[in-house]
């Protein structure tokens, strides 16, 4: 993957994105040597917020219309139905997911989805602008089913192109004077007129633009408008439609909140006595404001026994099934290690937050589609009153999981969650594989104080098998951060292992 773009240090990464078709290798044999005649390609570039246009959106009034981005069909009395493209007035949006407006074409007032709308006219608005994201996760976006395997990643202030299945990146600078280029030859005053330009000549480019990425429908932070406050609900509000599984303390649910008949939903049922409600409650409270794209979001809960959780539904299932039974048997190691990388992701966000998961493993991942990793069931380990849970040892306890400080004596930090996270490595490389083959608990926890670490799995690089060890030092702090693990992850393929061949079979 050729890249030859820089990040801004301490820039936000918003993204657009394009991809187009391009019959001529010789516009590009300069940067990469596409194995057909045809290859696809992606451009995306990124600026602050701050640079959407002064004027635009703004109606004799002085108030700032804002435009509708996706469909969204009312999930209750008090919010909006609205089409992409549609306008409105913002009456009041101090309420963060939620705003209230008017529509334009209706006249009628009620709640929209923040995350639906855009000022009109500004960068936002852009159907290239990909907002906040990260360069994996933009290659990730690009390589998905609706982009056709060619796209764009960012960088900011950067365009890149994606000849399958390179990368080649351009990187947008800015003028002393808030003009924007690629080459000195052709100045703009905005990102926009910038990417005009190109997409109306290839002036240099690989190619000019030409399609936009593909953009999914974004994430609502709650079920509803009436959930975002008070989003403890009566459990005649759920109907379950489809049991996904059993766990040791409950079972699986897909199903959907009254009133919400197109959202699919995950309900997970608490056998009775499993936590106390209150406990589970004042912990839930937290779980809500935790929030990142790799976390599976909580919408509500029915705290009364059985206990029900809901949050997001993931399509693939746990991880776990996914690797032994689904379509993960037959992953390659570059998606073994990008979905590591997600899940990195995720426990650095909770690490920054200074909380803890304490049940790490690939059983409380979750896959949607397009192999999207989420963490779930952050934080609830430490409130299940099973004897067999928590006597450490017993049966139900994940000892071949958890670091030693905490198997023996309860010290669960997040330091032990990267211990977990090694083991989880190789879960991942092995398909599932139970750690510690052939042993059973008491072994596990006897051998592992002794000093004994698990063997380099089979088709594992040593590299890999390296950072699983650093994950498993006996002193906790000599364990690697997240963050660390998460940038040696996304980075693996072009600083450690440039030797890898896409055709390998692992």
């Amino acid at each position: 993957m050729h890249g030859l773009v820089a990040a801004h240090a301490g820039l936000l990464q918003p993204v657009w994105e394009y991809r187009s078709l391009c019959g001529s290798i010789a516009a590009c044999a300069g940067v990469s040597q596409p194995v057909q005649g045809c290859f696809r390609w992606g451009v995306c570039t990124a600026k602050r917020r701050d640079l959407a246009k002064g004027s635009g959106g703004i109606t004799g009034g002085g108030v700032t219309l804002f435009i509708a981005l996706y469909d969204y069909e009312a999930r209750t009395e008090d919010d909006l139905t609205f089409q992409k493209g549609e306008k409105f007035h913002i009456i009041n949006n101090t309420e963060g997911d939620w705003w209230e407006a008017r529509s334009l074409s209706s006249g009628t007032t009620g709640y929209i989805p923040s995350n639906y709308v855009a000022p009109v006219d500004s960068i936002q608005a852009e159907e290239w602008y990909f907002g906040k994201i990260g360069r994996k996760d933009a290659e990730r976006q690009l390589l998905d089913g609706d982009t056709g395997g060619g796209g764009c990643g960012p960088r900011p202030f950067g365009f890149f192109f994606f000849p399958d299945p390179h990368s080649t990146h351009y990187k947008i600078r800015k003028l002393d004077n808030g003009g924007y280029y690629i080459t000195t030859r052709a100045q703009f005053d905005t990102v926009q007129q910038l990417v005009q330009h190109y997409i109306e000549r290839a002036a240099g480019l690989c190619c000019r633009l030409a399609v936009p990425c593909h953009k999914g429908t974004p994430k609502l932070a709650d079920l509803s408008v009436k959930t975002k406050d008070v989003w403890e609900i009566p459990r005649e509000s759920l109907q379950l439609l489809k049991k996904l599984g059993n766990g040791q303390f409950g079972e699986v649910w897909m199903g959907r909140a009254r009133g919400t008949a197109r959202r699919r939903v995950a309900v997970k049922t608490l056998k009775p006595g499993t936590m106390s409600p209150e406990a589970f409650l004042e912990e839930a409270q937290i779980m809500k404001r935790l929030r990142h794209d790799k976390l599976v979001q909580l919408y509500a809960v029915v705290s009364e026994e059985p206990i029900y959780i809901v949050t997001e539904f993931m399509s693939q299932g746990s991880l776990l099934d996914f690797l032994k039974d689904g379509d993960g048997r037959y992953l390659k190691l570059p998606q073994l290690v990008d979905m590591a990388a997600q899940i990195a992701a995720g426990m650095a966000y909770i690490e920054r937050m200074n909380y803890i998961h304490r049940d790490l493993r690939a059983a409380n991942i979750l896959v949607g589609d397009n192999l999207v990793c989420k963490i779930a069931d952050f934080g609830l380990a430490r409130l299940i009153e099973d004897n067999e849970y928590t006597a450490r040892q017993g049966a139900k306890f994940p000892i071949k999981w958890t670091a030693p400080e905490a198997a023996l004596f309860g010290k669960f930090t997040i330091k032990s969650d990267v211990w977990s996270f090694g083991i989880l490595l190789t879960e991942l490389v092995t398909k599932g594989r139970v750690p510690y083959p052939g042993m059973n608990n008491r072994e596990v926890l006897e051998q592992v104080e002794r000093g004994y670490r698990m063997q380099c799995p089979g088709n594992c690089p040593p590299s890999l098998h390296e950072v699983m060890v650093q994950c498993w030092k006996r002193e906790p702090e000599e364990r690697p951060t997240f963050e660390y693990l998460q940038s040696f992850l996304e980075d693996y393929f072009t600083a450690t292992e440039p030797q890898y061949q896409p055709g390998d079979n692992q």
